[in-house]
């Protein structure tokens, strides 16, 4: 009998998406039967203490200040990147050139020229990999590209429409921390939570053809983190707006803030197609809206969908019907996924090369904000 397999696992990164990874790797076990087991060995950050009180808090058997030490031990299995943009590349590429199955926080890089080379470092590796887009692992939504795929919104769609609101740095004495640096982030709304709903578009309709967009930042200068009585420039776009067209001929209409005083973290979805539509609501996300243009006359109307039974993707692992899950769950069930892919030796989508076709969209919106015209992909 073939002896089971047990994947270690290095976490780099230990803050907001770090608890959420950290989580993932735990949990994924106890609800899903994966088919090899999992060992938190190492949590990395720059802060000694910060990152040994997150390793005891979090459950990882040590800490390191040094990525470079967690890439090189050799009994490591896999690199899960939860650090801020900048280095995901430097991490990435020492990773695969060590033979790590590698998964990474969204957006995969801060430009085309990072997410080419690792793509090209993963593919020339020949490492599982992974870009960690979570929001793909929502059982409403996954069930959404079931019923798109069935062809249950018609043959045809029109329109894909996309808004994803945030408010968490409109007050304009926020500091200025690392996501308001293009240097450090990249891009500001539009990577950090544009690149979400183009990731979305991507799964639920295809492939984009052109784009055209404007951004904007709202509140050029921020308090410095370090010395409040000091202003710094913002280098990032506060707000992203986009028009688009699918390959396929959809429509996209795209909206990325973080301006949007009261939305905390809301992420809204509308499909139309020639036989029906799909509506999601992040806030209510065990649910999702549909209406058939099938139905009789005098019975048509958007029906509520409770994305909870068994029968329906990722619920089986989880609670009884009708029993609802959070945001939480999406990390588990995409670690869950990405297990399996390592096991299997064939990468999961979205992959790096998914990461990358996210990024040359990203960049035909900001290239398109800079000329004043549309730009086609």
């Amino acid at each position: 009998m073939t002896a089971r397999r047990t994947l270690q696992v290095g976490l780099i990164g230990y803050k907001f998406m770090g608890k959420a990874h950290s989580n993932a790797w735990r949990q994924a076990p106890r609800f899903f039967n994966l088919p090899a087991d999992l060992r938190m060995k190492t949590i990395c950050g720059r802060d000694g203490r910060a990152v040994e009180q997150a390793a005891e808090k979090f459950g990882w058997e040590k800490s390191e200040t040094d990525w470079r030490a967690v890439v090189d031990d050799p009994e490591i299995d896999i690199i899960d990147i939860c650090t801020p943009n900048d280095s995901h590349v430097m991490i990435a590429l020492a990773a695969a050139a060590a033979g790590k199955a590698i998964v990474c926080e969204k957006p995969l890089a801060r430009n085309v020229a990072e997410a080419e080379r690792m793509a090209a470092a993963v593919r020339k590796a020949g490492v599982v990999n992974m870009v960690c887009h979570n929001y793909r692992r929502v059982p409403a939504l996954a069930l959404a590209r079931e019923m798109i795929e069935r062809g249950e919104l018609g043959e045809r769609l029109y329109h894909f429409r996309a808004r994803y609101a945030q408010d968490w740095i409109a007050d304009p004495d926020f500091p200025l921390v690392w996501r308001l640096r293009s240097g450090e982030a990249g891009s500001g709304s539009l990577g950090d939570i544009g690149s979400h709903i183009i990731d979305l578009g991507r799964y639920l309709v295809g492939e984009f053809r052109e784009v055209c967009a404007t951004l904007e930042t709202f509140v050029k200068e921020r308090p410095r983190k370090e010395d409040r009585a000091r202003k710094g420039r913002v280098t990032v776009d506060d707000a992203a707006l986009a028009i688009g067209r699918f390959r396929n001929g959809a429509l996209a209409t795209l909206e990325a803030t973080r301006f949007a005083r009261g939305r905390k973290n809301s992420l809204t979805i509308e499909i139309n197609g020639s036989g029906g539509s799909l509506t999601f609501d992040l806030e209510e996300m065990n649910r999702l809206q549909f209406y058939s243009a099938r139905d009789a006359e005098g019975r048509r109307g958007f029906r509520d969908i409770l994305v909870t039974e068994s029968t329906h993707p990722y619920a089986a692992g989880w609670w009884p019907s009708g029993h609802l899950i959070g945001y939480e769950h999406t990390f588990v069930q995409t670690v869950a996924d990405f297990v399996r892919a390592v096991v299997a030796g064939k990468s999961v989508a979205p992959t790096f090369a998914d990461g990358l076709a996210n990024q040359r969209v990203l960049a035909a919106i900001e290239e398109s904000a800079q000329k004043r015209e549309w730009v086609r992909l």
